[in-house]
């Protein structure tokens, strides 16, 4: 296990339905971070956050995966986010996790939007995803997945949960609250990366983005602008704590159906 992981997480103000706009920004973004293994984006990273769009359809773009390992390539480290991808007749959420040898892990959203629409136009995922970067274990979640603990909670002994997001200004405060919540039960790593902006509904995003370590302490939290933050996990420190404070050891065995 590699013993620091170097984070970038990238706040954009996301270009309402205009995926090249925002590649192009996103790029220019992770350039102002070079040298990180990992670069996390919010949720539907290339089009904001299109719940019942009218134009759905027309905006799934097969460049976006794609351009997900492009990306990876070019700076030889892993680039997390999720795109409104395509699937025979069927839209998804879908968080990529591209890494630089090509090899790239999904997971597709679990819990739909439904205040926001997405529930009407798009298909849930069915299954959870863990998965390994530089030995890390890591668990894949998008957005309102933040809601619903059991399916975040801390099975498998992962060591960091990404969550990728487009949550509105109105409940930022349960943004940054369920956030560290995930980060003490789970005894883990949270890092959480929303936008900034106004969408085509006129609904405002705040960003606070920001990273937790396993004992719920703030690692950072970012403000409501455009920006990139860089944030380095230890590893070390995450084994002292669980073996110090062994909690996770007297977790509920459960399973989800």
């Amino acid at each position: 296990m590699q013993n620091r992981l170097k984070c970038a997480l990238i706040q954009p103000d996301t270009r309402w339905a205009d995926p090249p706009a925002n590649r192009e920004n996103l790029a220019r973004l992770m350039e102002q971070a070079p040298g990180c293994d990992l670069y996390v984006l919010p949720e539907t990273c290339t089009t904001g956050f299109l719940g019942n769009h009218e134009r759905l359809s027309e905006l799934v773009d097969d460049d976006d995966i794609g351009w997900f390992r492009d990306q990876a390539g070019q700076r030889a480290a892993a680039i997390a986010g999720s795109v409104v991808a395509g699937q025979g007749d069927r839209i998804f959420n879908r968080f990529v996790l591209a890494r630089p040898d090509g090899n790239t892990t999904t997971y597709d959203k679990r819990h739909l939007f439904g205040f926001g629409g997405e529930g009407e136009y798009y298909t849930a995922g069915d299954a959870r995803v863990r998965t390994e970067l530089a030995g890390w274990k890591v668990d894949l979640q998008i957005c309102y997945d933040l809601r619903f603990p059991v399916w975040c909670r801390n099975d498998a002994d992962f060591d960091l949960q990404l969550f990728v997001a487009n949550w509105p200004s109105p409940r930022v405060n349960a943004w940054s609250t369920l956030l560290r919540a995930r980060a003490i039960e789970n005894q883990a790593y949270v890092i959480g990366v929303n936008r900034v902006g106004r969408d085509g509904k006129d609904v405002d995003y705040p960003g606070r983005s920001g990273a937790w370590d396993m004992l719920g302490e703030t690692l950072f939290e970012a403000d409501d602008r455009e920006r990139v933050d860089v944030v380095t996990l230890d590893a070390s420190k995450l084994g002292e704590v669980r073996e110090k404070f062994r909690f996770l050891a007297d977790r509920d065995a459960f399973e989800l159906k």
